[in-house]
């Protein structure tokens, strides 16, 4: 149940709103767990096993190979099979005709994840995506406010807490590492957040 609060919030300002992108835009795991099971045999691996941000408490998997894939997938999504979740390409791309996008990430590199994006939105001005890579999940407060942020999306709630802490409003998105008590509001997927940007949705 979605506390009462998130019901005063009609609609959000589109020129005051960020997105992270793994978890939120690129289903990043999705390919994590494909690439275990592809080269080391881990059938057994599902998504919903994804209960905690942090992958060596919830998964039957070697810290070297979790280090290995979160590199690789860190260094060059633009050349694995990596998916946006549904909706948020047409979602993104109806957005971008009103507002640049500001992407704000705890990627240490914003190139590889800039390409992969301009790849996924191919009907968006690239001149109109703009990726910001913080290094730390921590750190991206800062730049929220630096770029005049309200609104932010986020899969990770310990972030969501942080930026609350800080006058920035959360906009959770829900993910099975996320699914602990918390008073954000929450969009299940990018249609539910997509009737929080447009009247006619």
């Amino acid at each position: 149940m979605k506390p009462a609060f998130t019901a005063k919030i009609k609609q959000i300002p589109k020129d005051r709103l960020a997105f992270d992108i793994d978890g939120v835009v690129a289903d990043i795991m999705t390919t994590f767990l494909d690439l275990a099971r592809e080269r080391y045999g881990r059938d057994h691996l599902r998504y919903e096993h994804l209960t905690t941000f942090y992958l060596e408490e919830c998964l039957d998997l070697e810290p070297w190979i979790i280090d290995t894939l979160i590199r690789e997938l860190i260094d060059r999504p633009h050349e694995l099979p990596v998916e946006p979740f549904p909706h948020a390409a047409p979602v993104l791309t109806r957005l971008a005709a009103e507002t640049p996008l500001l992407f704000i990430t705890a990627r240490d590199r914003a190139r590889p994840i800039e390409t992969w994006l301009h790849r996924t939105l191919d009907q968006v001005d690239p001149e109109a995506i703009r990726v910001l890579a913080t290094g730390d999940p921590d750190s991206k407060i800062h730049y929220l406010r630096d770029h005049g942020i309200h609104y932010f999306v986020e899969d990770r709630l310990e972030t969501c807490h942080q930026l609350a802490a800080h006058g920035i409003t959360p906009i959770l998105f829900a993910q099975p590492w996320n699914r602990r008590p918390h008073p954000f509001l929450e969009v299940q997927d990018w249609l539910e957040l997509a009737g929080l940007l447009f009247e006619d949705v």
